[in-house]
């Protein structure tokens, strides 16, 4: 069922791309008959002259590329109907991105572009809305906007250390290598992660931590966009705390001559005695462009403030000092290495093929509580912590009816292996082995149109087709012998995810009031089959097993200004998460006690205790089976800004029904001595 499914879904998105794409083959030079005129100066009026312009799509799609004359103005001739950014470069100022669209209704539009020197914060968002390039001050929902200066003065260690210092949002870190983010009180799998617009989120995703989030490399990121609050709508299951956006480098066109252009840079950390290096190099001609960055990381044992860290072991198991030990923390070192290619070819004006790799891997990452022996373990290692995400693109604009069309696929492999000895501090103990490899396949489509100078809509659908392999076996070190073990999921378990969405932004009032809303209907689907499993004492070690969830997710927001300067906003978003291969698949004895499978109890009569402990007792409440988590976000705020003050103070509240938790089983009497899981 789940690979009719897949190939229905394929073959319907497929063939309306074809029909899109063949039906518009000549459309573009008719379409685009807009200009766009400007000037740029500083803050004091004055004209910045021989400053590179470049007009770029909501995708980062180079459209075109120019200089500013003497008197500092800048053209642009034949730009199709859109939402677009106007990137400017000078000496001194570096890059500063403004916001503009283009409609059917206008053949031309002038713009008084301004540069600060040292703007103290981004104000253009890629992502808040499909599609749409806008002033974050302009859009509903809750915005941080990270710049890639700023991510290169924070994550000097992983890439989750940008959280620091920003507001609404807080660092989460398992172990020097593992770390997420929090967003209003929710992390891991309730935190959706995209890289360029393509899911990086997996259904394998754990409910505390990201385990692969670090390995997207800091150096190779142009911004890094957060939205706050649910955002389902537009980004599909998990986003019920909020959605992460990592927003890669890019290389530009170049001029009438080629252009090449590199940076190197090395780091130092005293604390951790981390040594960091990194090479960017980009190249560019009129219609290609090509950017590589290498980096190499080794972080050594981390020396804690004033030789104390409550993450050490002996001191959460033993309430030891953690300085007994020495001032530094052992099993804290670490190797991270990787790199990027991202390849644009413009064969004509908006028409780009995007070709994006990134490889990164982690050696010798431990989590904090299990170092020196953590919680009993003599082996607790986390091995070969690897990601392969590609995808590659292609944008249109003046696309028949619509201004923009972008088609994407993409891969996305994730791989572990987590290695453990417990045994009590006993050598002898059994050593046990699981690797995990997830290998998500997508395609998404997105299909936009500036109706006039106040309406923009946006239609689009994606597909994601995941398989897991895990196999597990354990070893004992007393007679050598290998037996196979219960991986943490199913071997061989496989997840559908799908959607179709929608999305309309209008000026009611321009300049004053702006409505913008989507909506999304989202399916996941679960598989996994005991024939994957290998069998111990005659029986599988995993249980067939399936679910199919579905659910619309919707979002309103207003943004009103009475003044320029000052805004008061709504938003309203429900947000859903389906039960993923992690919640479902996860069997046996873990961490958390011996979980069972729904299905595995069915016939057994259970009812769900009241705690955690051997105090229990029933509830009268039926186990049943898992249901998609919802949520409901209510924001209300007020925006301040201006060329040198910017402030925002927002309130909101988030209800969260029917949450995913982990309960306790009471069986009726007559249970002892059947068969459970």
């Amino acid at each position: 069922m789940l690979i009719k499914s897949t190939r229905t879904f394929f073959l319907v998105t497929s063939l309306i791309a074809l029909i899109m794409f063949f039906s518009t083959v000549n459309s573009i030079q008719a379409q685009a008959n807009h200009s766009l005129t400007g000037k740029l100066s500083d803050s004091s009026d004055t004209p910045l002259k021989k400053a590179t312009i470049s007009l770029l799509s909501a995708k980062q799609v180079v459209i075109a590329k120019t200089e500013t004359d003497e008197e500092g103005n800048f053209s642009f001739s034949n730009i199709p109907s859109g939402s677009y950014i106007l990137e400017a470069y000078k000496a001194d100022f570096g890059i500063q991105r403004f916001a503009t669209q283009i409609s059917e209704d206008s053949s031309s539009k002038e713009l008084g572009l301004k540069m600060e020197i040292n703007p103290f914060s981004e104000h253009i968002t890629i992502t808040a809305e499909l599609g749409q390039v806008q002033d974050k001050d302009r859009v509903a929902q809750s915005l941080n906007i990270i710049s890639s200066q700023t991510i290169e003065q924070r994550a000097n260690t992983v890439l989750a250390q940008v959280a620091n210092e920003e507001v609404g949002l807080h660092l989460q870190r398992t172990s020097p290598t593992i770390g997420a983010i929090f967003i209003r009180g929710l992390t891991g799998k309730n935190v959706a992660v995209y890289v360029d617009g393509v899911r990086y989120t997996t259904s394998t995703g754990r409910g505390g931590i990201n385990t692969f989030f670090d390995l997207n490399e800091p150096t190779g990121l142009q911004a890094i966009e957060v939205l706050r609050g649910p955002n389902s709508a537009q980004y599909g299951s998990d986003s019920l705390g909020g959605t992460i956006q990592l927003v890669s480098r890019t290389p530009n066109f170049g001029g009438d001559s080629p252009e090449f252009h590199g940076k190197f840079s090395t780091g130092f950390t005293s604390a951790d005695l981390s040594v960091s290096n990194n090479l960017l190099l980009t190249y560019g001609t009129k219609h290609f462009g090509l950017l590589t960055n290498l980096v190499g990381r080794r972080a050594s044992t981390l020396r804690p403030s004033q030789g104390i860290d409550g993450h050490a072991a002996v001191t959460r198991f033993l309430g030891l000092r953690s300085d007994i030990l020495g001032d530094r923390l052992s099993d804290t070192a670490f190797t991270q290495y990787g790199g990027t290619v991202h390849l644009n070819y413009a064969p004509a004006i908006g028409n780009q093929v995007t070709l994006h790799y990134q490889r990164n891997q982690q050696d010798g990452g431990k989590r904090y509580d299990q170092t020196l022996g953590g919680d009993g373990n003599l082996i607790a290692d986390l091995r070969n912590l690897m990601n392969d995400f590609l995808y590659a693109r292609y944008d249109r604009q003046a696309l028949g009816f619509f201004d923009s069309g972008s088609f994407t696929f993409s891969y996305n492999g994730q791989r572990e292996e987590r290695v453990n000895q417990g045994g009590q501090g006993n050598p002898l103990g059994s050593i046990t082995s699981q690797y995990e490899r997830t290998r998500a396949f997508g395609f998404n489509f997105q299909l936009g149109k500036q109706v006039n100078k106040q309406n923009s809509f946006l239609i689009g659908s994606e597909v994601y087709r995941e398989k897991v392999t895990a196999p597990a076996f354990t070893f004992s070190p007393s007679n050598g012998n290998v037996t196979p073990s219960r991986p943490r999921i199913p071997n061989g378990s496989r997840y559908l995810n799908y959607a179709f969405y929608a999305q309309d932004v209008f000026d009611l009032v321009p300049g004053v009031a702006r409505l913008s809303g989507a909506i999304r209907y989202g399916v996941a689907s679960y598989n996994s089959k005991a024939a994957n499993s290998p069998l111990v004492k005659g029986l599988p070690l995993f249980p067939n097993d399936s679910l199919r969830v579905d659910d619309f997710s919707g979002r309103v927001g207003l943004v009103v200004t009475p003044k320029k300067g000052f805004d008061v906003v709504f938003n309203y978003s429900r947000g859903f998460r389906a039960p993923n291969i992690t919640d479902l698949g996860t069997l046996g004895l873990t961490g958390d006690g011996f979980e069972v499978a729904s299905t595995d109890i069915a016939s057994l009569n259970g009812r769900i205790g009241t705690s955690a402990d051997d105090k229990a007792v029933s509830t009268g409440l039926a186990v049943t089976r898992q249901k998609s988590e919802l949520s409901n976000n209510y924001d209300l705020g007020l925006r301040v800004h201006n060329r040198r003050f910017d402030t925002d103070l927002t309130g909101f509240i988030i209800d969260i029904d029917d949450a995913i938790t982990k309960q306790s089983l009471i069986l009726p009497n007559g249970a002892v001595g059947k068969f459970l899981g």
